[in-house]
């Protein structure tokens, strides 16, 4: 028998400093201080907490926890919300030929996903097909809430996005959810962090809300959404919505009910939530099939080995072990079979591909 894998469905990694055109910081869109200690845009910069956001040093990382493959998805600060259309087209490219890069130098390692703007979905259409056509890339990443072209937020699940939608549909791409600039729309003060511990994650219940809603998940069948962060506020928020649908129809003609999305072969949601009440909550909602690993490294809210915070990258499924909230199983499952589904979906050769990928 084949050992199992250890599949890491939520990693991020920043280019080296020299990787990043100049332009990039010459416009203010992005860039790394030329000591890797901080990223950086005009007016915001945030420390690099861990060497592992660097590639070499996240292949010894992966290697010291043994973690065979890792889905790097897009970096939330090149969603390219609020840039002109000229400047958001050369960052989304850059972010995503990077990330091509980064796959196919690396195919055993990495499967890593692009990005596109919905805001303007003739183009994002465009880039999605070059991204999977030249490329080869099968994993779509999108914001919960985008600026329109006239400077209005909206979520991601809105009708206007269908086009997107059926393209992913049509190349069978697995898609994620990430929440990232609440601050950009919600308007209280970005202190103690409140946007990333609490906002975030009432944006991905937001955007699984309208998902769900308009039965997405159904309508376009080839098409695999995981939420980021487990989807967290969206586990405890499931009663208050099925009480509302029932409670004021009026509110929700033609709508699809709440209770129709839960435990969907085409959702996913990932481990991060810090603790096993919240994984406990989620696997009772949803069943474990649809919950995959997702440690959010290099980041200190990911599962990072750090005493302070007790954590290391797998402990939650040890602990779920431990408290028999999951069999074994199911937890060589979450590693590796509910990511490949995720990724692959029903298609056996995909699969079969991925798995050689991995194996070398």
């Amino acid at each position: 028998m084949t050992r199992k894998l250890r599949i890491n469905g939520h990693s991020h990694l920043l280019p080296y400093p020299e990787e990043i055109p100049d332009y990039m910081r010459e416009k203010g869109i992005f860039w790394v201080d030329k000591d890797r200690k901080f990223m950086l845009q005009k007016d915001w910069s945030r420390p690099v907490t861990h060497s592992s956001f660097f590639l070499d040093e996240k292949l010894e990382w992966m290697e010291r926890f043994h973690i065979d493959h890792a889905v790097v998805l897009n970096l939330s600060q090149l969603y390219g919300n609020g840039l002109r259309v000229e400047e958001m087209k050369q960052a989304l490219r850059f972010q995503n030929d990077f990330n091509a890069r980064i796959q196919h130098d690396n195919p055993s390692k990495f499967t890593c996903g692009f990005v596109v703007h919905p805001g303007f979905v003739k183009g994002a259409c465009w880039e999605i097909e070059r991204c999977v056509e030249t490329h080869g890339m099968q994993l779509l990443c999108l914001p919960t809430h985008y600026m329109d072209t006239i400077g209005t937020w909206r979520c991601i699940f809105d009708e206007e996005n269908e086009p997107i939608f059926e393209l992913a549909n049509k190349y069978n791409l697995a898609v994620e959810i990430h929440p990232y600039d609440g601050e950009k729309f919600i308007k209280l003060e970005n202190t103690s962090w409140r946007f990333h511990l609490i906002w975030m994650l009432a944006q991905c219940a937001d955007a699984y809300h309208f998902l769900t809603l308009n039965g997405y998940q159904e309508k376009y069948p080839n098409m695999r959404t995981c939420f980021a962060h487990g989807g967290q506020l969206a586990q405890i928020n499931l009663g208050r919505r099925i009480q509302g649908f029932d409670g004021r129809p009026d509110l929700f003609e033609g709508k699809h009910h709440p209770r129709k999305a839960v435990g969907h072969k085409n959702i996913f949601f990932d481990t991060l939530v810090h603790d096993t009440g919240g994984l406990q909550l989620l696997i009772k909602n949803h069943g474990s099939k649809q919950v995959l690993m997702g440690l959010d490294d290099p980041y200190p809210l990911g599962e990072m080995e750090s005493t302070k915070q007790s954590s290391y990258p797998g402990k939650i499924l040890d602990l779920a072990m431990e408290q028999n909230l999951i069999t074994e199983v199911e937890r060589d499952a979450i590693w590796q079979d509910n990511v490949v589904q995720w990724l692959c979906g029903d298609d056996e050769l995909a699969k079969q591909k991925l798995i050689n990928r991995i194996l070398g």
